[in-house]
């Protein structure tokens, strides 16, 4: 026996309430006025599949799983006009996109930031060299262009099956995510000191193994070079920091064992089962440094992998 259910999501529209520019009333107090200015659409498709079998000689099998694809892209915007500077419109572009710097690797010595476009604070040979977009020696917010994918995923899915004979089952369960990125939140993790909350955080072993320095002057480190004061250069959002976060986790995994009535019925009770589970067992990602589905603060609470022994009895 299957069932299967596919939603097709065709093109929607929708307005997007923007707040427009500061506009004084008149007791002198800025107010707000919000109004539809923008326009976006979306689509996608969702589909889910569940089969089940029983098979004469005992055993029986189970699956089921679940696919989501959405996307959706502004179509008006109420912005600047970026005719001279396209890259900046969001005009085409997917809803969630994030703009930021394209960086292009780690300056070599202090001369050759005094002989690069001008970048954020005080900059020194070993901090992060952003590329200058429009070409006028300084960069600044016209600089930024549209980066990785947005932080909501695109694709979302999900997919298990159970399996049993007689009274030993087994069922298991994942679920995934692709097309998104976030970003190692550098203002928060940053070693010694953090900009957003100004305390200080220990060195991660992972930018002790991997930054640059005066013996190491590595121009793709993970970290740029270590210092006690927070970089203000060093946080921007860009490239440096953009990661992959697609991911393929284990959710669920359960062993179980059902008595047989004929033994359970002796002592009174109408069906015994025993299990064994174990949620979050594991996480396939490219990215390493702590759990993808964290973000980009590797600082937080983790999600804990849990284990479970029970007994389930029925009178």
């Amino acid at each position: 026996m299957a069932n299967l259910v596919v939603d097709l999501y065709k093109e929607h529209r929708y307005n997007i309430l923007m707040t427009r520019a500061h506009t004084p009333n008149t007791m002198g107090v800025a107010v707000l006025p919000q109004a539809n200015v923008g326009e976006a659409e979306s689509k996608g498709i969702d589909v889910s599949l569940e089969a089940n079998k029983n098979f004469s000689n005992g055993w029986f099998v189970s699956g089921r799983g679940n696919f989501t694809y959405a996307e959706g892209k502004y179509l008006k915007y109420e912005e600047p006009d970026y005719s001279a500077f396209p890259w900046r419109s969001r005009v085409g572009l997917p809803l969630g996109q994030q703009f930021g710097f394209v960086a292009e690797r780690l300056f070599i010595d202090d001369e050759e930031v005094y002989n690069s476009p001008a970048q954020f604070g005080d900059v020194l040979g070993g901090d992060i060299k952003y590329k200058d977009i429009d070409g006028d020696g300084v960069i600044t917010d016209l600089d930024m262009v549209p980066i990785g994918y947005p932080t909501t995923p695109r694709m979302t899915y999900g997919f298990g099956f159970s399996v049993g004979y007689k009274g030993i089952d087994f069922s298991s369960f994942f679920q995934g995510s692709a097309k998104s990125s976030f970003w190692i939140d550098a203002s928060t993790t940053a070693p010694f000191v953090s900009l957003a909350t100004g305390q200080k955080n220990q060195l991660l072993q992972a930018y002790a193994d991997d930054h640059w320095s005066e013996d190491n002057r590595n121009l793709k480190a993970l970290w740029p070079r270590l210092s006690d004061i927070a970089s203000t250069n060093n946080t921007k959002v860009s490239t440096w920091f953009m990661r992959n976060g697609a991911f393929l986790r284990i959710k669920q995994v359960e062993l179980g064992y059902t008595f047989k009535e004929t033994l359970t019925k002796r002592i009174g009770i109408e069906k015994i089962r025993m299990y064994i589970n174990g949620s979050n067992l594991y996480n396939f990602s490219k990215f390493k440094l702590w759990d993808v589905e964290m973000g980009g603060n590797g600082l937080g609470y983790p999600l804990q992998k849990v284990y479970n022994f029970g007994i389930q009895c029925s009178l």
